[in-house]
């Protein structure tokens, strides 16, 4: 997802941004520019590549020094990652400066008109027409760079943060925001705007919320903000409960190193305040009442990526403690097979972000088939958590690493606790087990920091492995999400092929990849599920016999599967619902070490972005 930020100040606006833009790396980008705002004049950069490439344009040739300031990475979409498509884009006069995240639909036909008008555009992007239209309104609105913003907005289509400057309003930054991040920080006698909060923590905690539909304008001493038509909004203001320094690596080679060992606290604060005195869930975001959890007789999660794979063991504890049936579904999929639901299905949207454009469209849809949504979700103040019916925030802090680790665990938990609040509000579970269960999920944190103190054989098995061009990961029940979890890993920093099956398929197929030396992780349930645990024995051995080298996640202790691993990484003793928060893990540290020894980008991998905010 392209980065934004915007200021309105006294101190340097082209430092404020240039920094801004630096804390929002993590989110993926090919390019990056800046606009600067002084009276009656506008200048930009922008370049190809990496930030660096920018700031040491900007220290060979600096721009005037202003208290207003845009500035931009980008992700493309349309056009190629050049100077020509990087952000800021200018109207003819050079007077407007515009930078965007998503996507223009109607672009094509917008240009065209353009073109007919006179205009002359220079660059590939569908950005490039909103400085375009701005220039042709700004005449007729008095140089109201709000008031334009909004004229140009009820001619757009799609997904769009749109943020622009004027050289006629040198003391103003306008935004407008429809299915796509932003927020604003609000400081005193300065204000912000930015695609990501942590843009703007070294200088403010305190935001407000801008919902779809709004155009926000930005000054020093105040922020303005209107719906597309010009009528007054109220956005909700929020205080943000973490600080600039926990985006900072904090002596971490990768930020990914970092949010692996920020897992114990992130699991116990994901679950402070979710238990009363007398040892019951209390769910305070929730929002819904007992009525309508006792009335649901359908659950379906909507997901993508990591989160996904969260969704899917999510479904095994939600129908073991609820009885109701649950799917799982990929949220980029879920709106075009035409569903079935109804008032009494419960979707549970699951994002990091809160901003996932798939799966916002999916909660979307499922709220107009009349369906209650529950988001989980790590951002307070979201698009997904602000439209659903209820929330449960994973508190999982700021996650920068594309490859999601903290924020996949956190998930499970807040699953784990929905789950377990239904069983307890339906009185399908008893209060002895869900006070049981709880009990294991406070010794969490402990067990995840005993796996994390014993990952120097993981780091040296990564090491070994290097040079290898596939792994296969294996697993049955919940299992099986984790070993696709473990396969993601490796694709998405090791550029590896990766594959995550469920063992129980070996003989339909995937073991035709079986060859003399092919490493194949298998996580192996606990002893206490008998007969699961013995199927995975047996798959182990199956792959053994046909060259592969075994490295399997068990039980500490289990003796049975001693004799047939190569590799084998013991597991603190947990329930099989729960094992999944300490089997994850190991496969975190061995994709993290694996990419580095490549030499490869470990937090900014190629191609990938950290939200994914267009369909």
């Amino acid at each position: 997802m392209c980065g934004i930020v915007g200021y309105v100040g006294d101190r340097s606006g082209l430092d404020i941004v240039v920094a801004g833009l630096r804390r929002l790396e993590y989110r993926g980008y090919d390019s990056a520019g800046v606009a600067v705002v002084s009276p009656g004049s506008l200048l930009t950069d922008k370049r190809a590549g990496k930030l660096a490439n920018l700031e040491k344009a900007l220290a060979d040739s600096p721009l005037a020094t202003s208290g207003t300031a845009i500035g931009h990475t980008r992700w493309a979409t349309h056009g190629a990652p050049t100077d020509r498509n990087a952000h800021p884009h200018t109207d003819c006069t050079g007077r407007v400066a515009v930078i965007h995240n998503g996507i223009i639909e109607n672009f094509a036909a917008l240009r065209a008109e353009l073109s007919e008008h006179g205009h002359v555009l220079v660059s590939d992007t569908d950005t490039e027409v909103v400085a375009h239209l701005l220039e042709q309104v700004m005449p007729e609105t008095g140089d109201d760079l709000a008031e334009a913003l909004r004229r140009v907005c009820r001619r757009l289509e799609g997904a769009f943060t749109l943020v622009a400057v004027h050289a006629a309003a040198a003391d103003v930054v306008v935004a407008a925001r429809r299915n796509s991040p932003l927020v604003v920080g609000l400081g005193v006698g300065e204000n912000f705007l930015a695609s990501d909060v942590s843009a703007f923590l070294a200088y403010t905690r305190e935001a407000l919320e801008v919902a779809d539909g709004q155009v926000v304008e930005l000054r020093r001493d105040r922020v303005t903000v209107t719906d597309f038509d010009g009528a007054p909004a109220h956005p909700r203001g929020y205080h943000i409960d973490w600080d600039a320094a926990a985006a900072e690596k904090d002596g971490y080679d990768y930020f990914m190193l970092k949010e692996i060992a920020e897992q114990p606290k992130a699991v116990a604060d994901t679950l402070i305040g979710r238990i009363d005195a007398q040892g019951r869930l209390t769910l305070d975001e929730m929002r819904l009442s007992v009525e309508e959890l006792r009335a649901i007789d359908k659950i379906i999660i909507v997901a993508a990526g990591t989160a996904y794979h969260a969704g899917l063991v999510a479904k095994y504890a939600i129908e073991h403690w609820t009885r109701i049936p649950c799917e799982v579904e990929l949220a980029s999929e879920f709106r075009y097979r035409d569903p079935v639901l109804t008032r009494d299905t419960l979707v549970i949207a699951i994002s990091q972000s809160g901003e996932t454009m798939d799966t916002l469209m999916a909660m979307r849809y499922a709220r107009e088939q009349r369906s209650l949504v529950l988001a989980i979700c790590n951002t307070n103040g979201a698009t997904i958590p602000r439209e659903s019916d209820a929330v449960l925030y994973t508190h999982a802090g700021p996650e920068v690493a594309v490859a999601s680790t903290k924020a996949f665990l956190t998930q499970l938990v807040a699953c784990y606790l929905v789950a377990l609040y239904l069983g307890q509000v339906r009185g399908s579970t008893w209060s002895e087990e869900i006070a049981s269960v709880i009990a294991e999920l406070a010794d969490m944190p402990d067990k995840v920091d005993r796996v994390l103190d014993t990952m120097a054989p993981v780091r040296e098995l990564a090491r070994e492995l290097r040079e290898c061009t596939s792994v296969l990961f294996l697993g049955r029940h919940v299992g099986y999400p984790v070993a696709l979890e473990g396969a993601l890993k490796l694709k998405e920093i090791a550029y590896m092929h990766a594959e995550g099956f469920a063992s129980g398929e070996l003989k339909h197929g995937p073991i035709a990849l079986v060859e003399q030396g092919l490493p194949v992780f298998v996580v192996v349930p606990p002893r206490g599920r008998g007969v699961l645990h013995d199927k995975v024995v047996s798959n182990i051995q199956e792959v053994r016999a046909r060259g592969a080298r075994t490295i399997v996640l068990a039980e500490a202790g289990d003796e049975s599967v001693a004799p047939y691993a190569d590799v084998l990484i013991p597991l603190p003793p947990t329930p099989t619902l729960l094992q999944p928060l300490v089997a994850t893990i190991p496969l975190q540290v061995f994709a993290c070490e694996m990419a580095s020894q490549r030499g490869f980008d470990v937090d900014q991998p190629r191609n990938l972005a950290k939200s994914v905010t267009v369909e």
